[in-house]
Parts: structure tokens; sequence; C-alpha cells
């Protein structure tokens, strides 16, 4: 106990002695360390509120994490066996961070602020300068609905494609975040989608569409060429431990001289809507291309990938008809559950429809592995040489 030196009175009384220097310096040192923190704290704000003017991509409380939600219907999801998706370190200085990874930023986004299309949720085509040297034509993909989940989906959605480099998965070039609606942009494709593509293409394109014009059929060799295009992306995604959950011809896309990549992930569904089954009221599944495990018990896996992509091959080999088209919903989930499958078609190859049942086995470790699917589809279509004639 520290001991105080007093001085007596005549009335009596005690008092402390003045305070000595290392008290002094004791309390100096505490309003230097409350001003310190006061000032760190008034740093932090600033950084804050600077960042969340920079990325308003980024949603309160948006974590880099995927769903649990086995119910959700978004597609392309990562599964984490341990390996992180590797990071895209090499963009530049214009991206925005979205959870652990660097999105480039789309320059001159008043590119995308001259049409009233953006209102809407839909992919259109725009012109967009780069390096302010040329002019670019991409398709442009905007959100339909601001609300947290929708933007979740979004930002997971870039997240995962800037980490995606393939020559057939369909190249995303960034995202525009300066203002609402949420923009992403990618490389355009000059056909469009490939069910629209293969119906245009097809013996009832002329019927379909009410043309006089001669249009110019698919052949078989064309076919496998496009499969095993599609089957090369697979490949790739199952190689980073991606699994799709919506593979179909409406999600794949057709450049010059019959390129396909596979793209649109998850934001096609609006333009084939009758393709999807609303489960809950809100969940809206792809039925007609999944296996039996994926609709009694909402697991996806590469194995259900290989199932859809046999799907895929069926869409391809019947010119873009629609799986059980002559069924309702609720007895196509009748037919997959009980084990029936889809029938060959009057023009498929016997060798192709041996792939689609192995492809369709019930027990999901039946089921052919990707890269057998597109070993075997390579060598049908070397048997086969392509003539790409029809898109000049």
């Amino acid at each position: 106990m520290r001991a105080f030196k007093v001085t007596q009175y005549s009335a009596g009384t005690v008092t402390p002695p003045p305070p000595s220097e290392h008290e002094d310096s004791v309390a100096a040192y505490v309003v230097v360390g409350i001003a310190a923190v006061a000032f760190t704290g008034f740093v932090l704000m600033l950084i804050i509120l600077k960042f969340e003017k920079i990325s308003k991509f980024c949603l309160k409380g948006c974590s880099s994490g995927m769903s649990n939600d086995d119910d959700s219907a978004s597609p392309l999801h990562h599964v984490s066996n341990g390996n992180n998706t590797p990071s895209s370190s090499e963009m530049g200085a214009d991206a925005v961070m979205i959870g652990m990874t660097k999105i480039p930023v789309i320059e001159n986004p008043q590119y995308f602020r001259s049409t009233g299309a953006l209102l809407k949720s839909q992919t259109f085509v725009q012109h967009i300068k780069r390096h302010n040297i040329e002019k670019i034509l991409v398709a442009v993909k905007t959100l339909k609905e601001a609300s947290e989940n929708g933007r979740t989906d979004f930002q997971r959605e870039a997240e995962l494609l800037t980490n995606l480099q393939h020559e057939h998965i369909v190249t995303f070039y960034g995202v525009c975040v300066e203002a609402d609606p949420l923009i992403m942009v990618f490389e355009y494709m000059k056909h469009g989608d490939l069910n629209k593509f293969l119906r245009a293409h097809g013996p009832d394109a002329v019927l379909m569409d009410g043309l006089h014009c001669m249009q110019v059929e698919l052949t078989q060799p064309q076919m496998l060429h496009i499969a095993q295009q599609i089957a090369a992306g697979m490949v790739y995604l199952a190689s980073q431990h991606f699994v799709h959950r919506d593979l179909a011809t409406r999600n794949c896309l057709v450049g010059e001289n019959l390129l396909v990549k596979i793209g649109d992930f998850g934001m096609s569904r609006d333009v084939y809507s009758t393709d999807y089954y609303r489960v809950g009221g809100h969940t809206m599944l792809p039925i007609r291309w999944m296996p039996p495990e994926s609709i009694m018990y909402r697991k996806f896996t590469t194995e259900s990938d290989v199932w859809s992509l046999g799907v895929v091959l069926w869409e391809i080999f019947t010119y873009g008809k629609q799986p059980w088209y002559q069924l309702s919903n609720n007895e196509v989930i009748e037919c997959i559950t009980q084990g029936r499958v889809l029938q060959r078609a009057r023009l498929c190859p016997k060798e192709v429809y041996d792939l689609m049942l192995g492809c369709w086995q019930r027990e999901p470790h039946m089921r052919l592995n990707i890269k057998e699917i597109h070993s075997l589809l390579q060598n049908l279509a070397r048997a086969s040489p392509v003539y790409l004639d029809i898109l000049g």
C-alpha cells in the first residue's frame, strides 16, 4: 500500500499530497490511448463506408460460401474436396472483391444506360468499348429482382464464372456494379442458345417459324460435333469440382463454325419456364433433365450431371424437342422414379443411344464416367467428318 505524507491542520483534517510526476505520466498515457482508439475507429469507419460505396454488388452480410440449402435450384455449385477454387489474382485494378474472388469491373458503364430493356430480366446484345480502343459485341444479362436472394445468386454466379476458363465454357468478361440493375457481361455467341439453334435447323423449322425460305438441316456428324464439345466442357467442370445442376441445350450457346459452349448458369429459366417444375411455391427444378436421386432427395453430383448430359444428347438428336414432351410434370416425375427412360429418336445412331442408356443407370455409381462419355463421342465424331458450311 502506498504511504501518504499528511499535514495536520488546526481543524484536525488531513489532505493527500499533490500528485507525483509518475501519476501525471500515467494520466497522459491514458489520454493518448483514448485518442488513438478514437482515431483508429474513425479511420475504420471511413474504410467501411468507402468499401460499401465501391461494392454495391456485395450484399449486407454477403458471404463467399455456397448456399447450404439443398432445395435451391441455383445451378453450378462448387463441391469442396479440400481444394480451394483457383483465384483470379492476375486481374487488374478494375475489380471488386466478391467473397475471396476478384471480379473484373467493366469499363464505361454508360454503354448500358441507353436502353429501357435493362429493366427486364433478359440477355441482350450491346456494344462496349474495352480499354478505350476497340468496340466489341457482348451479351449482357441483368438481374430481374433486386431482392437479397436474387443478389446472392447473382453474386455467386459471378464469383464462380470468374474462375472458369475453358474453350467450351462461355467467357465471362465481368460485372457492372455502379448502379441498379446489376449486370453481367459475357462474350457474344452469334447463333444464340443451342435449343433454338437445333429447332431452327431441324425438319420442323419452316413449319415452326412460318418461313418460306429453305432451312439447312443439321447432319448426324454435326450433331456429334456439338455433343462432344459439350462433353468436353463437362469434363472440365468435373475436374474443377463443379456440379452444373442445370445442363440442357437451352443453357449452351452456339458461335461461329459450330463452336458450342456451356453457358447461361442460372439465368435462362424465364425464357424456358415450361422446362421447370415449381416445388413448394418457389423452387424451380428442371425435373425432365434430373435423375431419380435429384428428384426425390435433391442430391446433385457429377453423376447427376452425367444423367443430364444423356438427356442433352437426346435433345440434340431430336432437334431440340422437350424431353417427355407428351407428359405433364407430375407424369414425368412418376416415369423417372419408376425407372422409365426416353425412347431412341429416329435419327439417333444405336451407339449414341447406348451411350445415353449408360448415362441413365438408376444407381449413380453405375453410370458412365464423364471422361468415358467424352472419349466415346470423340471417337464417333472422328469417324464422321463434319462440314460446317451451314453456318458460314
